[in-house]
């Protein structure tokens, strides 16, 4: 590690102090921790994906709380309306007026749960949010609170009662995080939590301490976009995406868009681990959660039973890592 980095990167020490504050409420998941982590000094949004009960609620509840951030949850259902997340006007009869009434997209962290339980036309209410930062209500835009932060989480798409989300929806997500089931330990240590009193409905109980606001997020986020990434780094973010476009397993490959987003987390990962400069390896390992959702399986690949990430790691494999 380098020892100057230690006095100087603010991000390294805050990040603890938010991974050691979120596991007091939740098992393990350092990985999903992390990701999410980078994702929001990137301030990028992240779609969470596991099976029911892995957590994935909890985690941003908790995130939410560390920060010193307002949260909304939103429980998405097949009859939620578009308006049921932006809000409505409301005429005033006293004043004889339309009056905003806004709706739970207007937060800090927006908790978009089952996203994939509701229709495409609501699914689509979110993309204005997610890119612009803002809203139209009747022709006229409404800026979101600064941050904005959006975590999306679904059930593995061939579950029942689920809707796969389009692909413009997809590509405005920084990161696809996959949520695995705890290891061995790590369940016996989720039951002796709650043997011991641990209810996730009360979060407040566990003991949880906000450590930073607004400002100290504002400030992380300008020092990771000052992390140095040399030219053969950036030679190498963009064969991997440019390769991703000629696979023969692939009816689309990966965006421009997708390359911008490999470069700013990776930068985000190595201020977390210390660094002043973006590594190949950190390329690599984020990869896959920044473009197995911006990829489009060909048929007969799914068929033969291949994923976005096996397709992507012979991908990669096929790319010399510059030295």
């Amino acid at each position: 590690m380098d020892s100057r980095m230690q006095t100087t990167n603010p991000v390294v020490e805050t990040a603890q102090k938010i991974k050691d504050e979120i596991q007091k409420a939740v098992v393990g998941q350092d990985s999903v921790i992390e990701q999410l982590l980078v994702a929001f000094l990137a301030d990028g949004h992240v779609l969470l994906e596991g099976v029911p009960g892995t957590a994935k609620t909890l985690l941003v509840r908790a995130l939410a709380l560390v920060l010193d951030l307002p949260f909304t949850r939103v429980q998405f259902t097949p009859d939620l309306m578009p308006s049921d997340i932006t809000g409505t006007n409301i005429y005033d009869a006293n004043t004889s007026s339309f009056h905003l009434r806004q709706g739970p997209i207007f937060t800090s962290v927006l908790l978009a749960d089952e996203i994939n339980r509701t229709p495409p036309k609501t699914q689509s209410a979110l993309l204005e949010a997610m890119e612009e930062r803002n809203v139209t209500i009747d022709g006229v835009k409404h800026p979101l609170p600064k941050p904005f932060f959006v975590c999306a989480t679904q059930n593995p798409i061939e579950f029942e009662g689920t809707y796969p989300l389009p692909e413009a929806q997809l590509d405005r997500f920084l990161l696809k995080i996959l949520v695995d089931y705890p290891s061995d330990f790590e369940e016996k240590q989720i039951l002796n939590r709650y043997h011991q009193g641990f209810r996730s409905m009360k979060l407040e109980d566990a003991g949880l301490t906000s450590i930073l606001n607004a400002e100290g997020i504002a400030k992380l986020r300008v020092f990771v976009e000052g992390i140095g990434v040399e030219e053969r780094v950036v030679e190498y973010i963009s064969d991997i995406v440019r390769k991703s476009r000629n696979s023969d397993y692939l009816m689309i490959g990966a965006s421009p868009r997708a390359g911008i987003a490999l470069l700013l987390c990776s930068k985000a990962l190595a201020a977390l681990r210390a660094r002043d400069f973006v590594t190949p390896d950190d390329v690599k390992e984020l990869a896959y959660p920044t473009l197995r959702h911006r990829i489009l399986l060909r048929p007969e690949a799914e068929i033969e039973g291949l994923t976005a990430d096996r397709v992507l790691a012979g991908i990669i494999d096929t790319i010399t890592v510059p030295r």
